[in-house]
């Protein structure tokens, strides 16, 4: 794989971005927030991303057409997340991650538990100083600061999820222990050894490069910090000359922001070349649990432990994404929603049925644990 010339950041330009598609959206929630997005900013961050998947399917890609994703990873994943960021909280909650599910467990619980679990096979404690890498709007920070009491910073590229995280922390009484920063994770501002340990929850899979972003948390990381991540990848099942694998794995790059997705044994090389000692791994897909983690977009209710679940988990049925999407195609026929709202959340229907069917095939998983320590 070729080396990437990282992209230059610009935050002046970033932030205007922001200001003018955005505006003061960020203090609505849902569809009001959805509905009051500069119509003509929204378009063009619509083109930028979709200009990387339009007329490319699993049938012609070539290495080229990857590449050039990879190259112009900060801009594509920016847009994704101007483009999906409501869309996720509307059907998601504020913790954009799957996660396990046990017996009677409700699906914010399990979501809660998840991030409970990858601090505590971290060893977060009160009081030390972490980061998170691609925190989105703040939900895992949050409730990590809560359990365990330590202090985090959160890195992202996309200022209106910045702007997002820093009001939910306020409101939620965590300003002093929570705090979100700009920034590309591939070049981090931050000094060397600044922090205590680093987690990152299916967010570097956005990183052109994993050993790049791997070696960025390395250099940031205090001699003996941990990191711990649960990383997208495909299993070492998928073969890439299979045009079946290809689709599936091509409808989840594009409904999900991703320049290049790799293989487990990938990511495994890639922490160790990082200088990692690479403390434990697993697939926690691969767990017998009382439900799949793909069961939300699989969407079959009869697995839903609560009324709030069955709630949830209906706006993302086919049936539930059917409504809501052509609810949202007939808004922007009248002009009160962006043209390009529709096509985002077709995209991301897409991407949710090639995770059920990569999740069912046993050719990804979004959950590969791997924690690892900078030695002394």
């Amino acid at each position: 794989m070729a080396p990437i010339a990282l992209e230059p950041e610009n935050h002046i330009r970033d932030a205007e971005f922001h200001k003018a598609m955005h505006g003061k959206s960020a203090e609505k929630t849902g569809f009001r927030s959805m509905l009051n997005k500069d119509h003509e900013a929204h378009r063009l961050a619509s083109e930028e991303y979709f200009k990387h998947w339009d007329n490319k399917n699993a049938g012609t890609e070539t290495a080229e057409v990857r590449e050039a994703r990879r190259a112009e990873y900060a801009t594509l994943t920016r847009h994704y997340y101007n483009l999906a960021t409501d869309l996720y909280e509307y059907g998601w909650g504020s913790s954009f991650h799957f996660c396990r599910f046990a017996y009677g467990e409700g699906f914010h619980q399990a979501i809660a538990r998840h991030e409970h679990y990858l601090a505590h096979m971290m060893g977060i404690r009160e009081g030390i100083r972490v980061l998170d890498v691609g925190c989105g709007v703040g939900g895992p920070a949050r409730e990590i600061a809560k359990f365990t009491g330590a202090n985090i910073v959160g890195l992202n590229n996309n200022d209106y999820q910045i702007e997002r995280a820093t009001r939910y922390a306020a409101k939620e009484g965590l300003a002093h222990q929570l705090s979100f920063t700009k920034g590309d994770f591939m070049q981090m501002s931050f000094p060397d050894a600044t922090f205590d340990a680093v987690y990152a929850i299916e967010a570097t899979v956005h990183a052109p490069s994993l050993e790049g972003v791997y070696s960025q948390i390395y250099r940031v990381l205090k001699p003996g910090g941990v990191f711990g991540v649960y990383e997208w990848l495909m299993t070492d099942a998928y073969d890439n000359e299979n045009p079946h694998h290809r689709e599936i794995r091509l409808g989840i790059e594009q409904g999900d922001g991703i320049s290049n997705m790799v293989k487990v044994s990938e990511g495994i090389a890639a922490i160790k070349a990082a200088g990692f000692k690479l403390e434990m791994h697993e697939d926690l897909a691969d767990r017998q649990d009382a439900r799949p983690w793909y069961y939300p977009l699989d969407g079959d209710l009869r697995m839903a432990q609560s009324l709030g679940d069955v709630v949830t988990i209906a706006r993302m049925t086919r049936l539930g994404r059917f409504v809501a999407h052509n609810a949202v195609g007939g808004l922007e026929k009248i002009g009160l929603a962006p043209k390009g709202t529709k096509k985002t959340a077709d995209s991301l229907g897409l991407a949710a049925d090639c995770l059920v069917a990569g999740g069912k095939e046993k050719l990804f998983t979004p959950m590969y644990l791997m924690v690892a320590r900078k030695p002394f």
